[in-house]
């Protein structure tokens, strides 16, 4: 286990009904004027929104309603809320929705006491000095913004997707009822159950060898939400797995489930090859819902990085879906990682997600527009588990256009025992 900080600043009210604590609890910190930041509407038809106005205002905190953001949110409404803000004198920020409309306050949260641009914090890598205190109402769990440290922002002229992380931007506190989840589309729940699997896989195989405790959390939660995605997608008012999914989201990001794997005594754990490959095709298409994007580029990702420590892979293909393989031969370990890899996508396109990225209509000639801007974002070298160069890069994606399969088990197979040889 390598040296680590942990700050979890947050304070989570968690259960139904929880939002009318959200007034009080923001008077209580002397904020009085705040910017409520929202999505594209669905809060409104809910009326979580106006449960929201309702909290501040009979605890007298004055507010002004912004909303518009998009998935994957863009800079320039980010710009439109900093100047907002900035108008109505803000002290404090109210994000209301998942992880797009929070990503889009956190940047408003930081963009408002900067006199300069606020994509120099994306593009120039300007540490975050200052910003705005933030609170949460959580409508969408997916991203883990409620609890993290970072935000990721997008710039349509550019077609960049980059991140920005400090602890300066961790929610003060976040409102988290699990009923307010029941009308998400199946669609955007699948998709964020993947993009929580891909949080903590990023860390699972972060180029740092076992680490006990971390690793049961980690993988205890990936198991936690390959058994609850099947029941909400079946009831999606399954009060207690809508619970589960929510909670295991927000560990799922708040660094807990890389205590240890971090290559610096400070840094987050995991090159997030992943993510970084991901966000370059919802930069160029923003209709991607990124989690959809990572059901396709994440295990092509794997298949092509495991042989760099096939342990790591043994490890999650038994810990998560109980493959051991028959021997210790190289042919046996092949089978039993490449079994566990497929077993993952399979869970994916169980729940609709995609299987190639041709399903978004994308062909292979957008391949150098990705690689263009990834080398843009990350250099000619990213990772931690395996290092890529943009060669590596191109050849991931080429796979990705690859029809996928989901494999059929023989009794005793796959996620019941042994894997196939």
């Amino acid at each position: 286990m390598n040296s680590f900080t942990f700050h979890a600043p947050t304070r989570f009210c968690f259960g139904e009904g929880v939002v009318v604590q959200l007034g009080e609890s923001v008077a209580s910190c002397g904020w009085h004027r705040v910017l409520v930041v929202y999505g594209q509407g669905s809060v409104v038809r809910t009326g979580v929104l106006d449960q929201v106005a309702r909290s501040l205002d009979q605890a007298g905190v004055s507010a002004l309603q912004m909303g518009g953001a998009r998935p994957n949110p863009e800079v320039s409404f980010v710009r439109a809320g900093i100047e907002q803000a900035r108008a109505f004198q803000a002290d404090a920020i109210v994000a209301v929705g998942g992880g797009s409309a929070i990503d889009a306050a956190k940047a408003i949260a930081f963009g408002v006491p900067y006199e300069g641009d606020v994509w120099d914090f994306f593009d120039k890598r300007v540490p975050i000095q200052a910003a705005l205190p933030l609170a949460v109402v959580l409508t969408i769990p997916a991203a883990g913004s409620e609890g993290s440290s970072s935000c990721v922002i997008s710039n349509d002229r550019l077609g960049r997707k980059v991140g920005a992380s400090s602890d300066l931007i961790r929610p003060r506190m976040a409102f988290m009822d699990p009923t307010f989840t029941y009308s998400l589309p199946a669609y955007q729940t699948a998709a964020g159950v993947v993009d929580m699997i891909a949080h903590i896989c990023e860390r699972y195989f972060s180029g740092v060898g076992p680490v006990p405790v971390t690793d049961r959390i980690a993988t205890g939660l990936i198991c936690t939400l390959i058994e609850q995605a099947p029941r909400v997608l079946a009831n999606p008012q399954d009060r207690d797995a809508r619970a589960s999914i929510m909670w295991a989201g927000t560990l799922a990001h708040n660094d807990l489930a890389g205590c240890g794997r971090s290559l610096t005594a400070s840094g987050r754990a995991g090159g997030w090859e992943s993510h970084g490959l991901e966000h370059e095709v919802s930069a160029h298409v923003p209709t991607v819902a990124h989690g959809a994007g990572l059901a396709v580029v994440m295990p092509w990702w794997m298949r092509y990085v495991w042989r760099t420590d096939p342990s790591r892979f043994l490890s999650f293909g038994r810990e998560v879906f109980g493959i051991e393989p028959v021997d210790e031969s190289d042919q046996a370990v092949t089978d039993a990682v490449e079994a566990a890899i497929d077993e993952l996508q399979a869970f994916f396109v169980s729940l609709g997600m995609p299987r190639s990225l041709v399903d978004f209509g994308i062909g292979e000639e957008a391949i150098d527009a990705f690689v263009e801007t990834l080398r843009i974002t990350k250099g000619e070298r990213f990772g931690a588990f395996q290092p890529l160069t943009m060669d590596d890069a191109r050849a991931i994606y080429r796979s990705c256009f690859k029809p996928f399969t989901p494999p059929v088990w023989e009794e005793g197979e796959g996620d019941q025992g042994e894997a196939a040889v």
